[in-house]
């Protein structure tokens, strides 16, 4: 054999290695054809900006995902590395709060002044003034719960949360916007039973929570459809569930119930249009999942969150195009005249005034 055919059958037995990698590779997602809806960034006009926020930088860790003041003003934030930190004031060095040895997402406040912690790993948790952590539930409808997310606490002591996926954990949440299958739940615990139970399945990356001040509904997050769903929990249309809002311009994430009927929306990243046009082409999708990482869409560096009225028209629109005090934004809570803003990614949290 010549050495020219030996190098012809080497970059061949190459090249047929990297198809095979690259077409027929087992990976642990499964795909599914969707139609992404048409997206018009001249429909979005934005009232506001976030380039003037207070940035408030984290003294070690990142990924201060949602935040909570309490009646004190005392401000509190969830860390990637499991901590929570409290701020006596803005201008004061963080204290250790407690640490849930897990992933801290969503934050909220119960009847009792205990902070509600929905955590990735640990799952629905109560923490006292002192630190003392309490594990509410680990599972909803006799399911362990894999991915869970978010959360707003009830007048009635109940509690709403939603799983973003029953498949994927939160090292692997990207599958899930590859997947793009209707993985997720909103649950609710009851403290009458002690127990949570499954409301609405079969969404599309459950994600922020929010509960009408009238207690008359819920809202969820759909991030992966762009979306805001609405379940009616009390009144004449109890049970129906509806969409109050779609088309975003970006990637939904956190929600939550503000001032004069307004709920913000985080917004942690804009509309990908790579992303949007492998919709339809889960053979695509799976293409690039075998892809080095850095390869992979990322979330831009951008700040913005909306604010809705109760039927879904948009009243708010900040927007910092370059993400110069803070970016991938996935809280907004309205505390006291401000709106404190966190970040998955990023390595501080922000505040800016109530427009």
């Amino acid at each position: 054999m010549t050495r020219r055919r030996k190098i012809l059958l080497g970059v061949g037995a190459v090249l047929l290695l990297l198809l095979l990698y690259l077409f027929a590779w087992p990976v642990p997602i499964e795909p599914i054809v969707w139609e992404a809806p048409t997206f018009d960034p001249e429909v979005w006009k934005t009232t506001g900006t976030l380039a003037t926020a207070e940035r408030i930088e984290l003294p070690s860790g990142h990924g201060p995902e949602d935040i909570e003041v309490d009646s004190e003003g005392r401000i509190y934030a969830g860390l990637d590395d499991g901590r929570i930190l409290r701020w006596d004031a803005v201008d004061k060095e963080p204290v250790l709060f407690a640490d849930t040895g897990g992933r801290p997402l969503g934050l909220d406040w119960d009847q009792h002044g205990r902070l509600l912690v929905v955590d990735a790993s640990e799952g629905l948790l109560a923490i006292d003034g002192e630190g003392k952590i309490e594990v509410l539930s680990t599972e909803c409808r006799g399911q362990p719960l894999r991915l869970p997310d978010d959360l707003a606490a009830a007048a009635d002591g109940s509690i709403w949360f939603s799983e973003a996926s029953q498949r994927f954990g939160i090292r692997e949440w990207k599958h899930d916007f590859f997947e793009s299958k209707p993985n997720g739940r909103l649950c609710v615990w009851e403290p009458a039973t002690k127990k949570a139970r499954e409301v609405l399945g079969d969404m599309y990356f459950a994600n922020g929570v929010a509960v009408d001040p009238g207690q008359e509904f819920v809202l969820v997050v759909e991030s992966t459809r762009y979306r805001v769903r609405r379940v009616w929990i009390a009144g004449e249309r109890t049970g129906e569930q509806e969409v109050i809002i779609d088309n975003l311009p970006g990637i939904p994430d956190g929600i939550s119930t503000g001032s004069n009927g307004i709920f913000w929306i985080a917004i942690a990243s804009p509309r990908d249009p790579s992303l949007d046009g492998m919709a339809g082409s889960p053979w695509l999708r799976k293409l690039l999942f075998r892809l080095p990482t850095f390869v992979h869409p990322a979330p831009k560096r951008t700040a913005r969150i909306i604010g809705i009225d109760r039927d879904g028209k948009v009243v708010h629109d900040l927007f910092d195009p370059k993400g110069e005090r803070i970016w991938v934004v996935t809280s907004v809570q309205e505390r006291a005249g401000h709106l404190y803003l966190g970040s998955l990614a990023d390595h501080a949290w922000a505040r800016i005034p109530v427009p």
